[in-house]
């Protein structure tokens, strides 16, 4: 527990998936997750990170009665961009579940909580872009470098269980690429391979002129773990010879703790400015049902400690 009350590496809020904070201009902290019932897009707002655990949940968006986005409403991200709110979450729809793509809702209001949501649909390619977002695609973040603006997903090709992996691209509007699918990474490892092969849940972390961009790989349960590429600020982040993997996980499951399947995180500042990670995890072993439906996956906050200039992912960061 830090100073302010913080708890590092136990459950925050409990039964949020996905978690993502976002912390305002203003200094308020947003918070937003996947809900175990995938019907709809919550927020909530404070002062503190401590503050977020009590803060009223208010219900801005749900899901359609059919069609498009009416089913799986997954992995929102809030985003202040170009003077207006914007959502970032994927949905299939009730005809097909599976038929999961990137959408786009729009807030021009001063609050996020209580102005009206704009859906803007689906996330628009590039206009040569006849790839992206075709197939099952989810995940989205956005990170700004060198004055320009990129959209990180995961989208999965090939047959059979298919592969996810993560593609870059320049924006040209807060809804729509500027540039063609660039591939980052795909699965190429054990650990990033067990049920599923997947690379997802990209976050982006800056520091001292390198951009991190962590993500998640292999299924929801205990496996699920994260890992890490690495680029230098001022490169060309489009080039896949800019960004660097690393060989091994930088996060994985630690029985030792009771944390299992850390993953999809998120990156915020603490009070004093300090680099926190906003991440989920289970706290059991054995997972009863479908982990994927499974409700146990709680939001938990880690200090980042800094050691040559890399991030360090542990859970003994804060004790």
């Amino acid at each position: 527990m830090n100073e302010n009350g913080l708890i590092w590496n136990r459950p925050w809020i409990l039964q949020r998936a996905d978690p993502y904070v976002y912390r305002h201009t203003d200094g308020s902290y947003y918070f937003t997750a996947s809900v175990p019932a995938y019907d709809r897009i919550v927020l909530r707002r404070a002062r503190s990170l401590e503050g977020l655990a009590q803060a009223a949940e208010v219900t801005v968006w749900e899901r359609h009665v059919h069609g498009i986005m009416s089913e799986h409403i997954w992995a929102p991200e809030l985003h202040f961009l170009d003077g207006k709110w914007y959502l970032y979450f994927a949905a299939g729809a009730r005809e097909d579940k599976w038929k999961i793509r990137p959408y786009v809702l729009e807030c021009a209001g001063a609050d996020p909580l209580t102005a009206p949501w704009r859906e803007l649909g689906k996330m628009q390619c590039a206009r040569e872009d006849g790839f992206s977002f075709r197939g099952f695609s989810l995940d989205a973040t956005v990170f700004e470098s060198g004055g320009e603006r990129y959209y990180v997903w995961a989208e999965k090709v090939g047959v059979g269980k298919q592969i996810s992996n993560l593609y870059i691209a320049q924006m040209e509007t807060p809804w729509r690429l500027r540039t063609v699918q660039v591939l980052l990474t795909t699965p190429d490892y054990d650990w990033e391979r067990v049920g599923f092969w997947v690379n997802e849940g990209p976050a982006a972390l800056k520091h001292e002129g390198k951009i991190f961009l962590t993500y998640s790989a292999s299924e929801t349960g205990a496996a699920y773990c994260m890992g890490m590429l690495t680029a230098d600020e001022g490169t060309d982040l489009l080039d896949p010879r800019s960004w660097r993997k690393e060989r091994y996980p930088v996060l994985s499951s630690d029985p030792e703790k009771g944390i299992y399947g850390p993953g999809h995180n998120s990156f915020t500042t603490d009070g004093e400015g300090r680099d926190v990670m906003v991440y989920h995890a289970r706290t059991e072993s054995t997972i009863t049902g479908n982990p994927l439906y499974n409700p146990n996956r709680h939001a938990m906050l880690m200090q980042i400690r800094w050691e040559e200039g890399r991030p360090v992912f542990s859970f003994g960061n804060g004790d």
